[in-house]
């Protein structure tokens, strides 16, 4: 039966017994992203939208950082957030669609996906299809990952709500819908061949998996997470998840500590 990587206990942990709030918040200063402005990050949005549906507007590489990071940490071990973000729909919009105005708004859809990952201090994986992958590096804190990847995902939801759909809906084309998932875990960092600086770095461990399972279950505009990521935000992020309920049978991955169903939450807000 499938399993949820071994996470091992962290100085940081919330739950870690004692740990408190005031403790918390002194974590996640250290090293404290910059304060992120979301009236400016939609603003932002509407622009390069507009400019790639009006003009043809090409974005620049967004993933060069990670390349950068992941060759300077080849065959490393490093404990991670992982964010999926998947865009549902995209079938439809297939047929709907002419095909370069398809290419255009996924295209689009994806570089400002990866725009907020950077926004937040997280790298941009790759992207795969229609889909997203960041992550956000939590060797030295992981409450402030932890933290960083939620948020990221909240802003996500405000970019499509807010920024992109507006722009859709002017030229009559149809809402953007997304699924998101999030779990912490550790991974090594793999070069598939010898070639120091071509040959392709990517992340491999379980985490990266149960990440995109848990990504597969949401809802439209859900956010799912981990119940490792769940254990490592601020308590006042806690209160805005609730545990996910399943149907037999429906979500069967365990817990390596506890052998128990590894425990998924849901953002309500």
């Amino acid at each position: 039966m499938p399993s949820h990587p071994e996470s091992k206990a962290t100085s940081d942990n919330p739950n870690d017994g004692g740990n408190r709030p005031d403790v918390i918040d002194r974590l996640l200063e250290q090293k404290g992203e910059k304060v992120i402005d979301s009236e400016t990050m939609i603003i932002e949005t509407q622009k390069r939208v507009w400019g790639a549906l009006k003009k043809g507007y090409e974005y620049t590489g967004v993933t060069n950082d990670s390349e950068t990071f992941l060759r300077g940490n080849v065959f490393k071990k490093i404990n991670i957030v992982v964010l999926y973000v998947d865009l549902v729909g995209s079938t439809t919009m297939t047929l709907e669609l002419p095909p370069e105005k398809l290419a255009t708004i996924i295209s689009s859809f994806s570089q400002e996906m990866a725009t907020v990952i950077r926004y937040h201090n997280g790298f941009v994986l790759k992207f795969v299809g229609d889909a997203v992958i960041g992550y956000f590096v939590a060797n030295e804190n992981t409450l402030l990952a932890s933290d960083s990847a939620v948020n990221c995902a909240k802003s996500m939801l405000t970019v499509i709500e807010k920024g992109i759909n507006p722009i859709l809906n002017q030229y009559d084309y149809p809402d953007l819908m997304v699924k998101i998932g999030v779990d912490y875990g550790q991974s090594i960092i793999v070069r598939y061949g010898s070639n120091e600086a071509t040959s392709h770095v990517d992340l491999m461990g379980p985490v990266m998996n149960i990440a995109s399972k848990i990504q597969g279950m949401a809802k439209p505009n859900q956010i799912l997470i981990g119940q490792d990521v769940f254990e490592r935000v601020h308590p006042k992020t806690q209160k805005n998840f609730m545990e996910k309920s399943w149907s037999k049978d429906e979500w069967k991955y365990r817990s390596r500590l506890t052998g128990e169903v590894y425990k998924v939450y849901e953002y309500t807000g």
